[in-house]
């Protein structure tokens, strides 16, 4: 039985460069709640992964890995996702976990127990971010966003992140989309509120998302 929810719950879905990492965690700071990046756990798995000489195909072994590890969340501002016994942050975002993690998120045996994690870790409230928190993880989540974003704006933020102007960031985005979507394809949730960031500074997009919280808080669709 999946953990029942007992917090106040935002979900934010949206593709690679839209903006979630940046607006989840000042929205959780602003909301006083702990911030879970899902993107990471699956990106502790690619790395562990390629640590350990795992087969990118073999599914049962990539899901034991990740039973291995261990989610936590720290004390912080905001609280934030802790792995233990995984790769450093930087290994977390270099280029050759970027290259795997869509290839070992495909299998539904590392989803699987990915998911059970984040709705543990979130249940009591959060605002989490990735691909299918407000589908799948968390479809009784209080609040729902989706973020689009054009994708030379993504592409632009992915350069940002790197402090490179690397010109085959561009197909490496697309290639990466084209994989996600074999995975899990991006479907808003059917309650999601769209955000489109491009062209809009973090406060702006903070402001629209902290208006459409309250919103949805004080029209009573939330539990929390």
């Amino acid at each position: 039985m999946s953990e029942l929810k007992r917090g106040l719950v935002v979900a934010i879905d949206g593709p690679a460069g839209a903006g979630k990492s940046t607006l989840a965690s000042s929205l959780a700071r602003e909301l006083d709640l702990p911030y879970i990046n899902t993107g990471l756990m699956y990106r502790s798995v690619a790395a562990g992964a390629l640590r350990a000489g795992i087969d990118r195909q073999d599914g049962a072994a990539l899901a034991e890995l990740a039973r291995g590890l261990r989610f936590s969340v720290t004390d912080g501002d905001p609280p934030a996702l802790r792995i233990e016994g995984g790769a450093t942050q930087e290994a977390l975002t270099s280029e050759e976990v970027e290259e795997v993690v869509s290839m070992v998120a495909r299998h539904p045996e590392v989803r699987s127990v990915l998911r059970a994690e984040q709705r543990r870790l979130g249940a009591g409230g959060s605002v989490m971010e990735g691909r299918d928190i407000g589908t799948v993880v968390f479809p009784d989540a209080d609040v729902k966003l989706f973020l689009r974003a054009e994708p030379d704006e993504r592409v632009s933020r992915r350069q940002s992140e790197r402090g490179s102007r690397d010109p085959a960031l561009a197909e490496a985005l697309e290639q990466r989309d084209l994989l996600d979507a074999r995975t899990n394809p991006l479907m808003p949730a059917h309650d999601a509120y769209p955000l489109d960031t491009t062209g809009r500074t973090r406060g702006e997009v903070l402001q629209d998302a902290l208006r459409l919280v309250a919103r949805t808080l004080g029209s009573g669709e939330g539990d929390a």
